[in-house]
């Protein structure tokens, strides 16, 4: 059987262009731009250090990720680590699968990992584990990474983490040392919301979700039904304890976007910023 380490150090493939989003880099760059320019957030205090982004297929999805991405290229341009977070939906895991690529690659390119990040966080052990075969077939960072190398122009080096089980607060205190060491790091969670009820029953869902978030409410966000909830509850301790602010920068489903309203996909928008003064 072939374990995960034989996948360190190559480039991580593209799993879902072309399904998720566009295989066309031109097409692709294109429809990423116009989602970021169609966005109109609030103008938020502070600066931002972290976004929750959605992660269905773009058409669904893009018009709210681009309200995450329209925040963050308010950003002055230099060198950034990215935390990208999110949820296994097709490999089973305990704790949080590091991938020890070289890269991610995308049709825009390859979007490097910051290994020496990477290899401090699995020196710390559990719950931090080397795991390429998880991150393989995984599409919720994937489809991330298109937005930060337009909106942070390539220059910007990733720690991908994905979760399953696993108790947020540890994870959270591994990384808040990290995060305020290096002031330009940034965090991305990838989630979505509420998934396949009707729409009226999802938006109630979702904004009681969106509510917790705001109010640092660990309970009432658990309760809900984002299953990017771990790096979401994740993020919420890092947030407390290093001071970040959250707000909400926009709410839609699919049925607002390109589906039926039936059976929706909740997508929220949000932003953590800091002061400026920090």
């Amino acid at each position: 059987m072939m374990g995960p380490a034989v996948h360190r150090g190559t480039v991580r493939p593209e799993a879902v262009a072309g399904t998720f989003y566009p295989a066309q880099p031109a097409v692709l760059r294109r429809g990423v731009i116009t989602y970021i320019e169609q966005a109109r957030p609030p103008r938020l205090p502070g600066r931002p250090r972290a976004v929750i982004a959605p992660h269905a297929g773009y058409i669904y999805s893009g018009p709210i990720a681009g309200y995450s991405y329209r925040v963050l290229s308010s950003l002055p341009p230099r060198p950034r680590v990215v935390y990208l977070m999110g949820p296994a939906h097709h490999v089973p895991i305990s704790g949080v699968a590091v991938g020890t690529f070289a890269a991610f690659r995308t049709p825009l390119g390859e979007a490097p990992v910051d290994m020496e990040i990477v290899e401090q966080l699995l020196r710390l052990g559990a719950p931090f584990t080397e795991n390429n075969h998880a991150h393989l077939p995984e599409h919720c960072l994937e489809v991330q990474i298109p937005f930060l190398q337009v909106v942070l122009d390539g220059h910007f080096r990733l720690v991908p983490l994905l979760f399953g089980q696993v108790n947020p607060q540890p994870v959270a205190s591994a990384l808040e040392d990290l995060l305020a060491d290096d002031p330009d790091a940034l965090v991305v969670v990838s989630s979505d919301l509420s998934h396949y009820h009707p729409y009226d029953t999802a938006r109630r869902l979702d904004q009681a979700t969106l509510q917790a978030v705001l109010r640092g409410d660990l309970a009432g966000a658990a309760n809900g039904e984002a299953c990017g909830i771990v790096p979401m509850l994740t993020l919420m301790f890092i947030a407390d304890q290093l001071g970040w602010e959250p707000h909400l920068l926009d709410y839609r489903n699919s049925g607002d976007t390109a589906g039926d309203r039936l059976q929706v996909v909740g997508y929220g928008a949000v932003a953590y910023t800091e002061s400026a003064t920090e």
